[in-house]
């Protein structure tokens, strides 16, 4: 592909930022500027593949903003992470629109724009909706009165605190929203994120309400209205920065739920189109349906035996379908159970009309009820409707809590999403896609098919820029190619490598496991047989065992997937991650096995383009916590023999850091020690 033409200003804009942030020019950030500014001014999508330490922030802001303020044209900057979002807005993002405002016509306007439920709700706060179903702060103890003792050893608790009963922290969830609503008083943005300490979900639906709940333009309060004002504020701005979540929101089918915007810069776009998954999956169930019932009778004052009839008849069907995936869609009788609560449904939201005249709780009431029965029925109509094939179909059981009958749910999923991507999100607008884990197998294309990228008119290009790490150099990756291929269950002679690798680190390590439990059956074993403090996930909150693990440098941190991705640990502290066995996604996963079988059935390899892209994706991202800066240096152990013995496995290889690799437990061993030393 030929070399884009230089572009002299993007390299003076990108060194007045990186002089205002204190740090040096960057090779690879350089390039990743010039080819974001080629690209909007183009149109052309751009994949760019960014490692740690190379600045990319600043390698898509810098040429975003210029683009923004000297067009009139914005920009939307989206991340999947809240650490990088408020990186973005309160430090690199101010910092470019600073240094850039001598050299624009005008000072670069920016905001932040979240789901509507992000934000506090004043006139709930002032007593403008129904008390939610479970109590709120009027029907709960006062302050001080929630002396209730914790639950004995190994009894059960079934959803949240009652109230009154004292949470983590000591607060009960009359203080939280005792807490929440003083906060609100003296807050000028109501996003939660801001209120610190923060509250549970349950305390925070006492301030808040969904954008399908809120009053709009009816409400008393809309001049005061938090999530309103950040949205004016972001149809006025040049760079808006949101999240995945509200990308899925829009991609999903509300495509106001972002402003007006020609440039999408997606951070993190490794994960966006699971993020999207997860926006487009709904869910079906008796808990579910009869909420909006409940709503619907007490709110809007109506009658719902039709529909309770057909819950009862739904109920009893659904709890005998069995927990699998229904690739024709679902069972005739079920089918025709989903659609008898569809019909039910649409004659409650014909009943359930707002009052003109109705004030406070009561116009509210029936707004709430409105919204969870709109809801339902948009679920149940999907459900309900005849295979396309364009949905994965499911029914899952899950106890309650561990506790009481299961419940059975119905689902949906996109088998794809990648034309939901293309043509809602980037229907006339460029897209500039960024992550330190894009090129797969050595090539974009797996990442350009998840982003549809991959049609016939779509004009895209992918641009590896480098590290400044020397992988290398500062890093081994061993595979123990010695060992049988992971089973069930962790055989004597994993966890034997494992406690040799752990003892010749010192400690040191942090452990990447394809589950919960085998973390936690490897956390029991070496805590047996070794010396050093050894952390679970699970054993406490998250953050918290992250900083213990990283201010001890004996320490080990075991856990799942929470682990593979944003743990930022550089320094002494870690120098072994090990990784026990490829991670491809469940056998039983639904919607991917569904988007396997489509790609055979299409005459491609369901097995390569879906579960051993799923694989190197996290493996470049799990091995990516070793080298964070550098000075670090260490080994990633994978304990999988099949990365060295399978055919597959030289293209996940590829897809990790380019670590000296060896297979030689002696030189790991020998590797390990003298780093300890």
């Amino acid at each position: 592909m030929p070399t884009e033409a230089t572009d002299p200003e993007i390299d003076a804009l990108l060194d007045l930022a990186v002089g205002a942030l204190g740090g040096a020019p960057r090779e690879g950030q350089k390039r990743m500027a010039q080819a974001v500014a080629a690209a909007v001014r183009t149109g052309e999508h751009l994949l760019v593949q960014a490692g740690t330490g190379t600045g990319k922030s600043l390698g898509y802001l810098v040429p975003a903003v210029r683009h923004a303020v000297t067009t009139d044209e914005r920009v939307v900057v989206s991340t999947a992470t809240l650490a990088l979002q408020r990186q973005v807005l309160t430090r690199d993002l101010p910092l470019v629109a600073d240094a850039l405002a001598p050299r624009l016509p005008r000072p670069p306007r920016i905001a932040l724009l979240k789901g509507w439920h992000n934000y506090a709700c004043r006139h709930k706060v002032e007593g403008g909706y129904p008390a939610d179903e479970g109590g709120t702060l009027f029907d709960l103890e006062p302050a001080g009165a929630a002396d209730h003792p914790a639950p004995a050893a190994g009894a059960a608790t079934v959803g949240p605190p009652a109230p009154g009963r004292t949470r983590r922290g000591g607060r009960s969830l009359a203080d939280e929203v005792r807490a929440a609503r003083a906060w609100i008083e003296e807050s000028e943005t109501g996003d939660r994120d801001e209120l610190v300490p923060g509250v549970s979900d349950r305390a925070w639906r006492q301030v808040s309400v969904t954008a399908l709940e809120c009053l709009g333009a009816r409400c008393p309060l809309l001049a005061e209205c938090f999530p309103e004002r950040a949205r004016q504020v972001a149809r006025e701005a040049d760079v808006v920065v949101t999240n995945h979540a509200m990308l899925g929101v829009a991609a999903s089918g509300s495509p106001g739920a972002l402003p007006e915007h020609d440039v999408l810069v997606v951070d993190e776009a490794h994960e966006l189109a699971d993020r999207v998954t997860a926006s487009a999956t709904v869910e079906l169930s008796v808990p579910a349906i009869e909420h909006a019932a409940r709503l619907a009778r007490r709110h809007g004052g109506v009658a719902t035996e039709a529909l309770d009839t057909a819950i009862q008849t739904f109920g009893a069907l659904v709890a005998q379908l069995p927990a699998e995936r229904y690739p024709h869609g679902l069972p005739d009788d079920a089918r025709l159970a989903v659609a008898a609560v569809r019909d039910a449904l649409r004659t409650l939201q014909s009943a359930l009309k707002p009052d003109p005249q109705a004030k406070g709780e009561a116009g509210s009431g029936v707004k709430m009820a409105q919204a969870a029965v709109l809801a339902v029925f948009e679920v149940a109509e999907r459900l309900a409707a005849d295979p396309d094939g364009h949905d994965v179909v499911w029914c899952a059981r899950a106890g309650d809590f561990g506790s009481g009958p299961a419940v059975s749910t119905l689902y949906a999923a996109p088998l794809g999403v990648a034309g939901l991507i293309r043509s809602r999100l980037l229907a006339e607008r460029t897209g500039v896609f960024t992550s330190a884990t894009l090129e797969l197998g050595g090539s974009f294309d797996p990442a350009a098919r998840s982003l549809g990228l991959a049609a016939d008119d779509v004009v895209w290009r992918g641009l590896d820029v480098g590290s400044p790490f020397d992988y290398r150099r500062q890093g081994i990756l061993y595979v123990a190619r010695h060992l049988d291929p992971p089973g069930r269950q962790a055989s004597e002679a994993h966890l034997a490598e494992l406690e040799r690798l752990v003892r010749a680190a010192g400690g040191r390590t942090l452990g990447l496991f394809s589950s919960r439990r085998a973390a936690e059956e490897a956390a029991d074993a070496l805590r047996d047989r070794l010396d050093v403090p050894i952390l679970c996930q699970g054993d406490d909150q998250l953050p918290t065992l992250v900083r213990e693990f990283a201010a001890d440098e004996e320490t080990c941190l075991f856990g799942t997937l929470s682990l593979w991705q944003g743990v930022d640990v550089p320094g002494r502290s870690l120098s072994l991650v090990v990784i026990d066995r490829i991670p491809f996604p469940r056998p039983d996963d639904p919607v991917r096995s569904a988007r396997s079988e489509a790609v055979d059935a299409a005459g491609g390899n369901g097995f390569m383009q879906v579960s051993a892209t799923h694989a190197a994706l996290l493996l470049a991202q799990g091995a990516g916590r070793l080298v964070r800066t550098t000075t670090d240096r260490g080994v990633v152990a994978v304990l999988d023999s099949r990365l060295a013995r399978a055919r597959y496995g030289t293209f996940l290889q590829r897809s990790m850091p380019a670590f000296w690799p060896t297979q030689d437990p002696a030189v790991v061993a020998a590797a390990l020690e003298r780093l300890r030393s």
